[in-house]
């Protein structure tokens, strides 16, 4: 690990090896592979090295007005890689299966032009658990997958950290039969935060989401109770908190009508 005052890097054996004697942010930069997300400030992409797959997430300052923006509304600005990096470290600490960084660095004191990066390794042969619920599974494993998705969520609330895009498409799990010992890989945690608690409002949000995105998988009631005697045990301040769980509810299901009164008003445009 290199570190100063206006630079970090942290980079695993095969990095360590590969860039011996260069400027990782210049080497970052060679860097090419199948694009995923191509904006102003922020380039996701796959590549290979070494015979193995790993996913860069390369950001470029995000400018003043975006700062202020996310302030004029009361949000906490994602100002580069950092943010993934450290809540990727708090999420394996707590148990939680996750992505593995292989290399992170973060470069400028000015938080309007910081250049950041961050490499994960690829979770080969693994499909999202809302592709699973467009298939019909069975039972026992319908209940193994809410099961293991709330415990997921559990410690990653207990040990204080939020999503913010908490919905079952930012969760992975290995191709073939889920087993007991599956794991449940959460992704995509590019405006994650730990505090030492998550707020109320962060809380019922992720939970939220959720339910949202599962909603057309054809869930029963008792489903979703699973889920919460699930989840209740890493969070049981919220067993017996309703109003947490009508504010979920009420929040997930406006979600819903907000998806889908946008995707009628496009077939009705079409």
């Amino acid at each position: 690990m290199m570190c100063c005052s206006r630079e970090t890097v942290e980079l695993d054996e095969t990095f360590s090896a590969l860039w011996r004697g260069h400027d990782p942010f210049a080497e970052v930069e060679k860097l090419e592979g199948e694009i995923f997300r191509n904006v102003k400030n922020r380039r996701t992409f796959r590549f290979e090295t070494g015979g193995k797959g790993y996913f860069a997430k390369v950001h470029r300052g995000v400018g003043w007005r975006e700062i202020f923006k996310n302030f004029l509304q009361l949000k906490q600005p994602v100002l580069g890689a950092a943010n993934e990096f450290y809540a990727l470290g708090a999420l394996r600490e707590a148990g939680v299966a996750t992505m593995t960084p292989a290399a992170f660095g973060r470069r400028g004191r000015n938080p309007a032009r910081q250049f950041s990066f961050l490499i994960t390794r690829e979770l080969e042969n693994t499909v999202s658990l809302e592709d699973v619920a467009r298939q019909a599974v069975p039972p026992e494993t319908r209940r193994l997958l809410i099961k293991k998705v709330a415990e997921s969520a559990g410690r990653m609330h207990r040990a204080g950290i939020n999503h913010c895009d908490c919905y079952i498409c930012h969760y992975l799990i290995p191709v073939g039969e889920v087993t007991a010992e599956t794991p449940v890989y959460v992704i995509d945690l590019h405006r994650a935060r730990k505090r030492k608690k998550v707020p109320r409002h962060f809380h019922v949000k992720d939970v939220a989401g959720l339910d949202f995105s599962s909603m057309d998988a054809g869930l029963s009631r008792r489903d979703r109770l699973r889920f919460v005697a699930a989840y209740c045990r890493f969070m049981p301040s919220c067993r017996r908190d309703r109003g947490f769980w009508e504010s979920v509810d009420r929040a997930a299901r406006k979600l819903y009508l907000k998806e889908h009164g946008r995707a009628a008003g496009k077939e009705k445009n079409l």
